[in-house]
């Protein structure tokens, strides 16, 4: 723990060299925003306070499901491991995490450069579960507020890790600009949106954007359980079909296990045995629950960028996912 004198400096050089003005502070977390005027951003802020609030964490971060955060965030960004991370998280002086969730990922890398200020950053009331447990680390800020409306002065972050985060905001278009705004000349921007599937798949996820807000989160938490059951139940089959190209609903044919062909392309019924129940249900609960949780192609992925003067240097694409590195465009004089 940092002494009283050292936490008033760093208290300091945070309010100088990030903020654009002197922001309040609650119980650790500086408050820029409370909450959305957006109804879909409200909704979708509410069930990911719902949502975090329900996890029991081990002391050590090494629950399985965040292991696997950890090794599938190096794949998506395109580090071969965690020290070629670490080296690159090195050379960086600010960094933010946009949206940090349960704040172990912010934390992740504010142990790999105890030199940068790393601010990690929620909408949701996670922001104060995730400032109780990490509040130890030296050089990790917490503030609470919109990443598409932030209180940081323009330049600062020459890192900014939008992980599983973009598609669930407002106006993603909007979000990114606010990111070139804040980012450095030479920055880094990691982000990821969630890609669009098999059509009769879309129709259903579109259908729950804003069906969950007529479900109570008692309702939403048992279908996510009826979910998880489902794909359990689909996964023991451990059946391998050849399936047939349906290229007019954007079905991908060819041999594949029954419950992820059925996941990928018509209803998303998530299992993983290693994750266990609970976390399974939590994953299908931050699927169905939030209102804005949009799709894109690669394609689209791309163009939103460039169109926010980003270029990517690496891209990642899965069925899951699309995913990259970005720095801003270079403006030719």
């Amino acid at each position: 723990m940092m002494s009283i004198d050292n936490q008033l400096a760093y208290s300091n050089v945070v309010t100088n060299k990030i903020f654009k003005k002197v922001i309040p502070i609650e119980s650790g977390v500086y408050i820029a925003a409370q909450g959305s005027a957006f109804d879909n951003q409200s909704q979708t802020n509410d069930v990911f306070s719902e949502k975090w609030g329900t996890y029991e964490q081990q002391s050590d971060d090494q629950e399985t499901w965040k292991v696997a955060q950890f090794q599938w965030y190096l794949r998506l960004y395109g580090f071969l491991n965690e020290q070629e991370l670490s080296k690159f998280v090195s050379r960086k002086f600010f960094i933010l995490d946009a949206v940090c969730g349960l704040g172990y990922k912010a934390a992740w890398l504010a142990r790999m450069n105890r030199n940068a200020i790393v601010v990690a950053m929620d909408y949701s009331e996670s922001i104060f579960i995730a400032c109780e447990r990490y509040r130890s680390e030296p050089n990790l800020v917490f503030v609470k507020g919109d990443i598409a409306e932030t209180p940081f002065d323009n330049e600062v972050f020459d890192l900014i890790s939008c992980d599983q985060v973009l598609h669930h905001t407002e106006n993603p278009p909007k979000t990114l600009n606010e990111f070139n705004r804040v980012m450095t000349k030479d920055g880094i921007l990691n982000t990821y949106v969630y890609s669009k599937k098999g059509l009769p798949r879309e129709l259903l996820d579109e259908h729950f954007r804003s069906y969950s807000k007529s479900l109570t989160n008692e309702q939403l938490w048992a279908l996510s359980e009826q979910l998880s059951k489902l794909g359990k139940t689909l996964s023991e089959l451990k059946l391998t079909i050849d399936f047939p190209d349906i290229p007019s609903l954007s079905i991908k044919g060819g041999k594949q296990d029954l419950q992820r062909f059925i996941y990928w392309n018509f209803i998303k019924c998530f299992w993983n045995e290693e994750y266990g129940l609970d976390s399974s249900v939590a994953v299908n609960f931050d699927w169905y629950s939030p209102s804005n949780a949009f799709r894109y192609t690669q394609e689209e992925f791309i163009a939103m960028l460039k169109a926010a003067g980003f270029i990517a240097e690496y891209l990642h694409s899965e069925e899951a996912c699309h995913t990259g590195r970005f720095h801003k465009q270079v403006c030719s004089v």
